[in-house]
């Protein structure tokens, strides 16, 4: 007997799943805001609105870095950060979040998505380290949008050690209950 070798096309599950993939936000289409929160200074607002004419990708996370400091906050839960990060099993979300087939959140045209990140558990630890600023980017390729400790309402410097940030949510209630704002 002869082996054969047989080349089968596409199955339509998996060239849906190519078809349903929407391309990434532009950096130019978007606005990012950020705000400290007035009744706990460790944490910070986050939102992302789309201003393009079509629906488009940010990352399942911003991306948060501070000043001059290495690295970046981490995802709260703990989970991946992206769709080939190896991390851990995917952390718990907003069921209602608009998540691409590559893992990425959608935002539609004018749709808006909150996230909530803590820049220190405990403002006394002797850890802390102080900055001037804090930089948000919707998705890891992009530059990001660079905010001053002034302009967020953070006084004179943004206290950091061990941030951490949530995942894009649909609402700025349900980015806060992931941060452990509200329940």
């Amino acid at each position: 007997m002869v082996p054969v070798a047989v080349l089968l096309p596409a199955t339509a599950t998996a060239a849906g799943h190519a078809a349903a993939r929407t391309a990434t936000c532009a950096q130019r289409q978007l606005a990012v805001e950020a705000r400290a929160v007035s009744a706990d200074p460790t944490v910070v607002r986050v939102r992302v609105t789309s201003r393009a004419g079509h629906g488009c990708t940010v990352g399942p996370i911003p991306t948060v870095t501070f000043g001059n400091l290495d690295g970046t906050a981490q995802p709260v839960p703990a989970g991946p950060s992206g769709p080939s990060d190896p991390s851990g099993p995917s952390a718990p979300f907003d069921p209602s979040a608009p998540l691409d087939p590559s893992g990425s959140y959608r935002l539609d045209p004018g749709r808006t998505a909150y996230a909530a990140v803590r820049t220190v558990t405990d403002p006394t630890d002797p850890s802390v380290r102080r900055v001037d600023t804090l930089t948000v980017a919707a998705h890891p390729a992009h530059r990001g949008r660079t905010f001053t400790a002034a302009a967020l309402g953070a006084g004179s410097a943004i206290r950091v050690w061990e941030p951490v940030t949530t995942r894009w949510q649909a609402s700025a209630a349900a980015a806060d209950r992931a941060i452990g704002l509200s329940r």
